[in-house]
């Protein structure tokens, strides 16, 4: 529940935080950094919807509901439009509506016909479990059309078909080098990896008898809190208390196991200076930006960071294509793959490294 409180409150910037657990009960405290646009209710919404059911007891006491079965995938749903043209930043404003309608997307698929219209494919899953009802997809497509507007031709959302949601696996061609892949610690990087300024981790059994004490300094970035926990929910370490300020740390049990140990420590520092990979590559004549991200081992990706590729590309003024979003498993790990085809016309108008820099100071949050 914490890693999930995190990837929740992942997007808005934090001055700290403090966590504390017993086993069966959690209690979270965010000091936020509001702006006049910041939509409190949405992100009520969503912590809600991440904290594990209770229901009370005559006494008024509430009591955890334990979910003995697994949860079912989600239902996945076509959305499909038309639009008479293309315009730069219309994929990122489709993406903004479908975030604050609470729809995740999984798949995009673009198609721009000789005559200039677009053809979208998104297929997309409901964090509310609604999108079966007429009401919530008149709802959506509401939505899309007030941004849309006279472009958009035609609109409809149906359930996918399971013989089309069985294709959805995208393949990487033998040109993408899996260096990407790669996770180097030394001061020498890849070409495209995201790097932080050097993190130091110490781990002190001595202070507690019970918990061990780890303490993490780095350089911030967009989404840190969300990579140290999903690293240490991915090691099945239960934090204990934990205070995110200046100074981070988090405990939990105490890890006596060296090898455990000296794993974590790597695992975190490594998941801390390359968190993604961005990178420019050519694909034929063409030019492929390509983003990277590692899933946990819940199945969960990194939230918002096809948000944000796309309002990247809208700051640099750059069309997109077509986009390909599908998930690999490469060097024993799943990966959240992004391949997004750059508008070849608009390719002039940065070089790049200018495209590279800029997605990847927008997914840092380094603006």
């Amino acid at each position: 529940m914490v890693c999930s409180s995190f990837d929740q409150i992942e997007y808005f910037p934090l001055d700290g935080a403090d966590v504390s657990t017993d086993g069966k009960w959690c209690y979270l405290v965010f000091w936020v950094v509001g702006k006049p646009t910041t939509r409190w209710n949405l992100l009520r919404k969503r912590l809600l919807e991440v904290c594990p059911k209770c229901t009370p007891s005559a006494s008024g006491i509430f009591y955890f509901i334990p979910e003995f079965q697994q949860p079912r995938p989600p239902q996945i749903f076509l959305l499909k439009f038309w639009c008479s043209y293309d315009r730069k930043g219309l994929l990122h404003d489709v993406t903004e509506v479908l975030y604050e309608l609470e729809l995740t997307i999984k798949r995009v698929k673009i198609h721009t016909a000789p005559d200039g219209r677009v053809m979208d494919l998104f297929f997309i899953t409901d964090t509310r479990e609604l999108l079966q009802t007429s009401k919530r997809r008149e709802e959506t497509i509401k939505s899309l059309k007030v941004v849309l507007g006279d472009t958009m031709m035609s609109c409809d959302i149906e359930v996918a078909a399971p013989e089309v949601t069985s294709c959805l696996q995208s393949f990487l061609p033998s040109s993408v080098s899996e260096d990407i892949f790669s996770l180097p610690l030394s001061g020498e990087l890849s070409s495209g990896v995201l790097a932080s300024d050097s993190v130091s981790i110490i781990v002190d059994n001595a202070l507690s008898p019970s918990h061990t004490l780890v303490q993490i300094f780095c350089q911030d970035h967009k989404g840190l809190i969300y990579d140290i926990m999903r690293t240490l929910k991915d090691y099945n370490i239960q934090i204990s208390y934990g205070r995110f300020s200046a100074n981070t740390k988090a405990d939990g049990k105490k890890i006596t196991d060296t090898h455990k140990k000296n794993a974590l420590c790597s695992r975190l520092r490594m998941e801390l200076i390359h968190p993604l990979r961005v990178d420019v590559v050519s694909r034929g004549p063409d030019t492929e930006l390509l983003v990277v991200n590692p899933v946990e081992l819940s199945g969960r990706g990194r939230p918002l960071v096809f948000y944000d590729i796309t309002l990247a590309l809208k700051d640099l003024n750059i069309s997109i294509f077509s986009v390909e979003i599908g998930r690999h498993r490469i060097n024993d790990r799943e990966w959240e793959v992004y391949r997004i085809l750059i508008d070849e016309c608009d390719c002039l108008s940065a070089t790049r490294e200018e495209i590279k820099e800029c997605v990847r100071k927008k997914l840092m949050g380094w603006e």
